[in-house]
Order: C-alpha cells, then structure tokens, then sequence
C-alpha cells in the first residue's frame, strides 16, 4: 500500500513543516537523517497534527463545497471552472490526495501508538493519537466504504495490507476512542505533560476526552438508519453517551503559524486568502459563491418555485456577507457549470462575491497579512457538535434532551464564529419555517438541522455535510447543469495509488459503483 510504504517519509516531512513554524523543538540534526529510536511521541505530536489539517482545510474545503452547492467557480475569469466536478467524474484520479494524504497522516498517529511505553510517560501522547486517527479516518470510511486498518500502518512489514469491512472498522474505531478515554480518565502519575506540544487544546486532556465523546456521537448519528446487529450495537454505543461532556468551543489548531512565508501560513490564508507575499492566491479569484447558496441566503429574492428555495423566502441571512463577499449589497454567485451568456452566468457581469471575511478572519473586523497568516485553523466548531447533539435528541429522546436549544445554540455559534449579527432575530424568522427552523414534523426538523449545517460548514468542513447529505439526503440542492447523472456520488472511487500498489486487496469497484448504493456504498447508508 503505497500510502502506508512511506510512513516515515510522512512523519519527516511534518517535522520539517513544524520547524519551519515552530521554536519550541530544538533539533540540530537534518531531520530527514533522524534515526527512528529518537522520533519519540513528542517529537512526532505537533507535526503530524499540523500536517494532516492541510488537507483537510485545503483539499477537503474544495471537495465538499463544490459537492455540496456552495463554492462555484469565478467562468468569468477562468471560463470553464471545475469541469471535472461539475461533470461528476469520479474515476481513480478523482480526489486522491484526500485518501493519499489522510492515510499517511494517520500513520504519523498510529506511529506514536506503538512507542514503548512501560512506565505510562506517553499515555496523553497515546490518547491524543487515538482520537485524532479516529477522527480522520472516519472521514475516509464515510468517503469510501472497506479501507485497510488491521494490517495498515506497519511500515515495510507489510505494504500490501487486507481490507477490512467498513463495519468493523467503525467498531475498531470506536473502540480506540474508549481506550482513549480510559487513558484520560486513568490520569497516571506519571503521565508527561503535553502542553507544550498539543497544538490543538494545550494539554487540557478534559478538553480531549470532550473531542473524543463528540466524534464518537458523530460516529453513531452515521448509524442512525440501521437496525439489526449493528442498530443494536450503535443504542449500546450511545447509552455511553448519555451523560458523556462534549465539547463547548470551537476546536482550533495553531503549530505557530505567521506570515514568513506561505509553508508557515495558516493553510486556508495561503491556499484561499493570502500569499506571504501579500499577494491572492488562484483559489481567491478562481473560488465564487455558488447561485445556489445565494439564492438561499439572499432570501430567494426572485420567488425560484423549487421547493428548497421557498423555505428561505424574504429570510436575509446575516451570515451571507461574511461567508462571501457582497455585490451591490447581496451575494451574487454563478450557476455551477454556467459560462457566460448562459443562464445563470449572465453576459452582463458587474462582478462575483468572493471568500468574505469571516471565512478569513472569523469574528475580525478586517483582514490583514499578519493577522490572517497567524489565525488558528478550525478543525471542528461548536456549531457542528450542536448540530449532531440536536440530532441526537430527536432521535434518540430518552437518552439526549435539549434537541431545540442546541439547534438554536448552533446557528448562534456559527454567527458567532463568522462576525455576524443578531442570530436571535435569524431564529426568530426562521422559527416557523419547515425544513430550515426547529418546527414540523421529525423530517422537517431533521432537514433544518442539516440544512443549518450545510451553512455553518460552508468554507470550513464541508466534506461533513456532503457524507451527512448521503445520509439523510438533506439538504436538497440541483445538480451542475453540466452532468448527466441523476445523483451525486454516494463514494469515491479507491484512488491509483491503491491500484498500482496493493492491487491484490483493493476491491474491484467500476466508477459506475460510485453512483449507486451498492455493496461497495459505506455500510450505514445500505439499509
């Protein structure tokens, strides 16, 4: 398996990156010529956090907001923008960098994990590992179905590891982020300190079992539609969960980026914002609102009939002018695959909203070099945990309470995190409108949780709601003019590397599999 031969290359590669952002490791050697007896769990921590975020604030921000209707592309500059998106291509050059990249990524954490450990020093170190590889290859079971985990991660002992079935791998999964918890709640005397090397919450391992609870939830609010074996093992599961804390703030992740050059950046500045140089990216002009989520947030101002535009008529959402940037006072986007002088890209172009500033910023009031260079990446909001605990106590009441508070404190966090006011007049509008406010049936209030969702996660993890969209099937949204398919992709295809290297274990899937729910689909959308 390729992505799993290169571990090491991996784990000094993220070193590299973490010197290059950090004083805090004080290494004379060329890291590339470290001997592995010396690349201990501290050294390895603060790089393999930072490197794996990368994709998922670059990569996975371009995949999930194209396939979900939000991001579209600048035709007016580019003329015909993610041609392959828009067609719905999805092949075994489709994306690979998020299966390549996360599984080398996890490597570095399941590299900490077999680090000697007798007298509990690296036991914050072994928790922390868990839960990170847990919450990333999630990601790729929910994007790909049967992945290799048992026999993966093992270096050059075994390069071509068996695939196990996605199920198991939820459990195993599952299961690391109890051992996890355990580590946490243990607390060993002997426990070493990580504060200086947890880039993400400092060291506050109450924080880190928070994080743990959190996917966990996510884990089993995917299973939400079994029944069987595994419906019995998901209610199990959340009896857990009951009383468990989960988190309560933004979850950020900061190695010590600046503005030195653009490898030191923030990774969304330097991929979507701004280069080191002061200069815009390609992102920047290529990236525009999508006609679909302008519709929505402008309120359906021209009355679209289509059912998922009616729901948001005469509501401004407050957050449209700092999700993009507004035109003559509204956002104003292209029609995925429209060119000009189609509809939807009109010839008489006056300019395109593009990433606005609480994307950039947050809740600054502008956006400069340094300041955005230097901003945390976000690797989980409290919006979305809101969400999946708003969720949970409507599926599951006798275990989760609150389901209309959390609903109501996750737009509020989403504001709060973007800069935009009045979340309380927003929800006020939306109050009883079905399908985007917490009112109607089950159905309605499911389809506003995602749709919600869908919102709040636009430009920062948009990849969560399109798995959440092969879910539930909310929020609904048209296709790109340019496709012939009659649905977007339930998974993606296993990428080349996977065929050129483990060809004997990777499953022998068509690109038409991708497209229809199958026994090659993620198990829990199967039933």
């Amino acid at each position: 398996m390729k992505t799993i031969k290169y571990i090491l290359f991996s784990t000094f590669l993220s070193l590299t990156i973490l010197l290059s952002c950090n004083d805090y490791l004080d290494i004379n050697d060329n890291p590339n010529s470290i001997h592995l007896n010396k690349v201990d769990p501290e050294l390895i921590l603060p790089g393999a956090l930072s490197q794996i975020f990368r994709t998922q604030a670059i990569t996975l921000n371009r995949f999930g907001g194209l396939m979900m209707n939000s991001f579209a592309g600048n035709s007016y500059i580019y003329g015909n923008p993610f041609s392959t998106e828009y067609t719905l291509t999805v092949n075994n050059t489709f994306y690979p960098q998020i299966w390549d990249s996360y599984f080398r990524g996890t490597a570095n954490f399941s590299l900490i994990e077999t680090y000697a450990n007798p007298t509990h020093q690296y036991d914050n170190y072994f928790a922390i590992a868990k839960i990170m590889k847990t919450y990333y290859l999630q990601t790729i079971v929910d994007l790909y179905g049967n992945i290799p985990y048992k026999e993966a991660f093992r270096g050059q002992e075994n390069t071509t590891p068996k695939y196990d079935t996605d199920s198991d791998v939820y459990k195993l999964l599952i299961a690391e982020l109890e051992m996890a918890i355990e580590l946490i709640d243990q607390q060993h005397e002997d426990a070493a300190d990580v504060s200086k090397t947890d880039i993400i919450f400092r060291g506050d391992m109450a924080k880190w079992k928070q994080m743990a609870n959190t996917v966990k939830l996510r884990m089993l609010l995917r299973m939400s539609n079994l029944g069987g074996e595994l419906g019995a093992y998901r209610d199990q599961k959340l009896q857990t969960l009951a009383n468990a804390d989960f988190i309560k703030a933004d979850v950020l992740i900061n190695p010590g980026y600046s503005a030195a050059n653009n490898a030191t950046q923030n990774p969304f500045t330097s991929s979507y914002i701004l280069t080191s140089a002061g200069r815009r990216p390609t992102n920047y002009n290529l990236f525009t609102v999508s006609e679909h989520f302008a519709i929505s947030l402008n309120g359906n101002p021209d009355n679209d009939l289509r059912p998922y535009y009616q729901r948001f008529n005469g509501i401004i959402d407050g957050r449209r002018g700092r999700i993009f940037t507004l035109v003559s006072g509204a956002l104003k986007g292209v029609r995925q695959g429209a060119v000009p002088g189609q509809e939807g890209a009109p010839a008489d172009n006056t300019g395109v909203s593009r990433i606005g500033i609480g994307l950039a910023m947050g809740d600054a009031p502008r956006v400069t070099l340094v300041s955005a260079s230097t901003k945390s990446g976000i690797l989980m909001t409290q919006a979305q945990a809101d969400f999946l605990l708003a969720e949970a106590a409507l599926r599951y009441p006798g275990l989760f309470h609150g389901g209309e508070a959390y609903f109501e404190s996750g737009i509020t966090a989403s504001f709060t995190y973007l800069g935009a006011r009045n979340p309380n007049n927003y929800i006020t509008a939306i109050k009883n409108r079905n399908g985007l406010g917490w009112s109607g049936s089950f159905d309605d209030k499911l389809e506003a949780i995602m749709t919600q969702k869908w919102i709040a996660l636009t430009g920062i993890n948009p990849t969560e709601s399109f798995i959440e969209y092969n879910r539930t099937g909310y929020p609904k949204s048209p296709l790109p003019t340019t496709t012939t398919r009659l649905n977007r992709p339930y998974r993606l295809v296993y990428p080349n590397s996977e065929y050129v290297a483990n060809s004997a274990n990777v499953p022998k899937m068509s690109n038409e599999d991708a497209f229809t729910i199958n026994q090659y689909s993620p198990f829990w959308m199967r039933n």
